[in-house]
């Protein structure tokens, strides 16, 4: 394997960037210091309507310098980053990194992670799989899954466009424990929005597909179509009266419903009591059915790390069992506000899996029996701090376990306690979007606001 790719550096010279970093913090007196080396480069190309809509070549590098003056309980933190990679400018920015520190208050809890946390093992989880894509063959692949859109239906009559994107990335992090570790990895993306129009009535609906691999991508055509048979079949949506009824979170609402925990439980919501489930490990948040498993290490993961943004080591665990929270997302800081020690999640989460044993989508809907199907929701109407939830949202009536009709213009209300208590099944129609994986989501019942 080729040592530089597409890369303007090879590996040992970010390593040695990251060294000059360290070497300046050490000789300019910091008690502590890390630094993240990384660059990137990408091509994105979106098509409308057959023809070239935007072209987007990147191409970035990027040096973050953290600086530590003290020891805890007094500690002060700098910052400071830079996209020059002379050393001159490495220099610069950890001077002015020394600076902000001996300018901030000291905090109890800021400094380095523990250094017994730090990963020493590092496996090869196989994220780096470059997509040599020229321009051209960019738009022409976005130029078919678009057409196969517009195949579906004459009603397909405007678009929002078909997006191909190929990115890769490559990053070192060091600090002055001796920790140094790093990797490339590669993301990739296909999507597509259509709208279907019938009688001057709009609808619009999309689809998209993401993998570290080119080659596990859904097929272009058949994502375009089915971005165009979800569109036209939201045609004809109308209101529905206003009702208490079980509704069925299709598999993209669904994981936006675990994202909701996800930063409910998050470390910096828990320390400034701004969330609705602070000092709620060991309870029972979820119904008993539910459980929660982070994997950090799954080959090929869209999440996956062995180690997060401070070089502590991630490590598989059940966030959630049997409906009981047995775990927190923390990074050293948040853990030390908190009492507690860090997940390994300073900089997120890897790779959260919700388990599925329930049916598969026709399953779903006969399990759901009456009521509401979402595939969409709007607004940010989430109170973390009192479990509040209302949101925008459209979808489907579902009656006798079979789809009616298509519904808008709806509101669903409840409370997050309620609702995570309230779970009945996790359906097998899994997606995997943004480092979570969830089936379908069906909760008992809820309010829902129409006529």
């Amino acid at each position: 394997m080729p040592k530089r790719h597409g890369f303007s550096c090879d590996p040992g010279e970010l390593r040695s960037l990251a060294q000059v970093v360290l070497e300046r913090a050490r000789h300019a007196g910091a008690n502590g210091c890390d630094c993240d080396v990384s660059e990137a480069y990408g091509l994105t190309v979106t098509v409308r309507k057959g023809q070239p809509d935007t072209i987007e070549h990147n191409r970035d590098r990027s040096v973050g310098v953290s600086i530590y003056l003290g020891e805890r309980p007094k500690v002060r933190r700098g910052h400071a980053s830079t996209s020059d990679f002379s050393r001159a400018a490495l220099e610069q920015t950890v001077d002015a990194a020394l600076a902000i520190a001996r300018h901030t208050a000291e905090d109890e809890c800021a400094g380095l992670p523990d250094a017994e946390l730090l990963a020493r093992e590092r496996p090869d989880l196989d994220l780096f799989h470059p997509w040599g894509l020229s321009t051209e063959e960019a738009i022409d692949i976005a130029r078919r899954c678009e057409a196969a859109a517009f195949s579906v239906s004459k009603k397909i009559r405007n678009s929002e466009g078909a997006t191909l994107a190929a990115h890769q990335s490559q990053f070192v992090f060091a600090n002055s424990l001796g920790f140094e570790g790093g990797y490339p990895g590669s993301r990739h993306w296909i999507s597509c929005s259509v709208i279907a129009e019938d009688n001057g009535l709009m609808q619009r609906d999309d689809w998209f597909s993401a993998a570290r691999v080119p080659a596990k991508l859904a097929e272009p055509q058949a994502l375009g179509r089915y971005a165009g048979q979800r569109a036209v079949a939201r045609l004809g949506a109308r209101k529905i009266a206003t009702c208490r009824a079980p509704v069925l979170f299709e598999a993209p609402a669904a994981l936006q419903l675990i994202g909701h925990f996800v930063s409910a439980v998050n470390g910096g919501n828990l320390y400034r009591k701004t969330s609705f489930l602070v000092d709620s490990l060991g309870r029972q948040v979820f119904s008993p059915l539910v459980r929660i498993e982070e994997r950090p290490h799954e080959k090929r993961g869209m999440a996956s790390t062995p180690f997060d943004e401070e070089g502590v080591a991630t490590r598989s665990r059940a966030v959630v069992r049997d409906g009981v929270v047995e775990g927190y997302f923390l990074g050293s800081y948040s853990a030390r506000k908190l009492g507690l020690k860090t997940t390994g999640n300073a900089g997120g989460h890897h790779n959260l899996v919700v388990r599925s044993a329930g049916p598969d989508f026709a399953g779903m809907l006969k399990k759901l029996g009456r009521g509401l199907l979402v595939t969409e929701l709007m607004g940010q109407g989430v109170n973390l701090v009192t479990g509040d939830y209302s949101r925008g949202a459209a979808g489907y009536w579902v009656d006798g376990g079979e789809i009616r009709f298509p519904v808008e213009e709806i509101t669903i209300a409840g409370n997050l306690k309620d609702m995570f208590k309230g779970i009945v099944a996790v359906g097998s129609d899994v997606l995997v979007r943004s480092g979570r994986s969830s089936g379908s989501i069906l909760v008992e019942n809820m309010t829902i606001a129409g006529d």
